[in-house]
This record gives C-alpha cells, structure tokens and sequence, in this order.
C-alpha cells in the first residue's frame, strides 16, 4: 500500500527507544525525511547511527518540558529539513506513582509537565506551519490508562487523559486547515519504561523477569486476550498509517492498540 508521504518531513520525539524509535524506522522506509529527537542523557545517537541506512535522518536534542528547548527544536528541523509536515509525539514518562495520598504535587506536577504539557508545547510549535500549508499530521501518544485508570498510575492517567482531551479539541480546531490531529493509546508494550516496570515487580515477588510479565497480565491486565506485551512495532505501525494519507479522513480519533485491555465500548 502506498501511504502518499515519501518526500514528507516528519518530526518524532522520544525517539531514543522504543515506540518513537519504530515509528522513525516505518516512516524512513515510506521514504519520509525524519528528524528524531529526546533529552540530552538518552541514547538518541545511537538511535542516529541505527536508523541512518535507511533514509535521510538527523537528531536533534530538546527537551520537551521547556517550551524554548520545544521552540529551537522546531527551527532547527525547519532549517535543515524544512518545517515538519508529520509530527509524532512520543516523549512521556510513567512518572510518580504509589498510593494516591502518598503522591506529592512534585510527583503530579512532573508526571504533568512532560506527558500532557510536553504535548501541548510540541503541538503548539508544529500547527502554524501546518496550517500554513493546509496540511499536517500531529499524532500523541496516550495510553489505555486514559480510559480505565490503575490506582498506583493515577498522576500518569490522568495526563493521558487529558492528552486525549487535547487531541479532540485541537483537531476540532484545525482539522479545517487539513491538519489532522489523532491519538493512538497502547497497553503494556515492550519498551524500556515497561521492561524497568517488569525489572521492578521481579525483584519485589521474587521470581523472573518472565514471571513477573505473566502474572502482571494476569492479575493487572485480563483484558488483553493476547497474554503478551506488544511489539513496538506493531504500535509505530497505528501511528505510521495514521500519518498517510490513506488516514484523510480520519481526525480527532484514539486508536487503541491494546489487545483488547479496555473493556468497554467507550472511547
């Protein structure tokens, strides 16, 4: 199938691992011109070195809880790629999590900054341009825990929440400007942050690391009929198909990839 974006530039954050990283990989093989980028203290050079055979990428380092960091990351792009007509926002954290009354505003505040706030940054830099083009893809990345939220996560649900809140009502606001603005919600997927989850429950049950994804999908994750965590892959392909344009006719929408962990017809 051909997705109609070779030549496209897209920007992907949170690129060095994982879900960003994939979806930088799909997009260099439809032929799109790609910039990554994360913090400073990732491994984002070596995600350069991995993704460099496949098409023209470069990174760039920012930080998405700093709106002048969000800001020079868009110029830079700009300059040496042209403005981003595909922007993927991958940059999130699990953030503070325990006991609800244990949890400090600090724990809050930072859980918010970077995964909500972080979205609403980038998504500011990236519309103009777009809007200026009369095309544009902005896709956030949320999560199941938007929709059914876990009582030890509440700081990181409800910044997913709200960042499916945004993509509603940015794309109610520009999807007249032909840009696009969708979210794709993925549960329990392999990546680093769900590997230190996983590291995390094996020391404190005793058993491996294995074990300790098994009884994690039985006791916390029932829904997900597949008993596995997903591929990032098979995520960055949601998120790629969303950014084509065999997706023009699609805005405002949360495409779950979860192997049915939402148990409910809503969202």
């Amino acid at each position: 199938m051909d997705l109609g974006i070779k030549g496209r530039v897209a920007l992907v954050t949170g690129a060095d691992s994982g879900m960003g990283k994939e979806t930088a990989r799909l997009l260099l093989e439809e032929g799109v011109r790609v910039a990554i980028s994360d913090r400073t203290d990732s491994d984002l050079a070596q995600s350069l070195a991995d993704l460099q055979s496949l098409g023209e990428v470069i990174a760039v380092e920012a930080d998405v809880t700093d709106d002048k960091s969000v800001r020079a990351l868009f110029a830079e792009v700009a300059d040496r790629l042209g403005a981003p007509d595909i922007v993927v926002n991958c940059a999130g954290v699990t953030g503070a999590t325990g006991d609800f009354l244990e949890v400090d505003d600090k724990g809050w505040l930072e859980t918010l900054d970077i995964n909500l706030m972080g979205a609403v940054r980038v998504a500011r830099a990236a519309i103009p341009a777009m809007r200026a083009r009369k095309w544009g893809r902005l896709i956030l990345i949320g999560s199941e825990d938007a929709e059914q939220p876990y009582v030890d996560e509440l700081a990181y649900c409800a910044s997913k929440a709200g960042l499916l809140n945004l993509t509603k009502g940015l794309s109610k606001a520009y999807g007249c400007d032909n840009v696009l603005v969708n979210s794709v919600s993925p549960a329990f997927i392999a990546t680093p942050m769900t590997d230190k989850m996983m590291e995390k429950r094996a020391q404190e049950k005793g058993v491996s690391f294995d074990e300790a994804i098994d009884s994690f999908l039985d006791e916390e994750r029932p829904g997900m009929t597949l008993h596995r965590r997903g591929r990032a892959d098979e995520v960055a392909s949601a998120i790629v198909f969303l950014c084509s344009e065999q997706a023009s006719f699609i805005n405002g929408a949360n495409l779950r990839v979860d192997s049915g962990s939402v148990q409910t017809m809503a969202g």
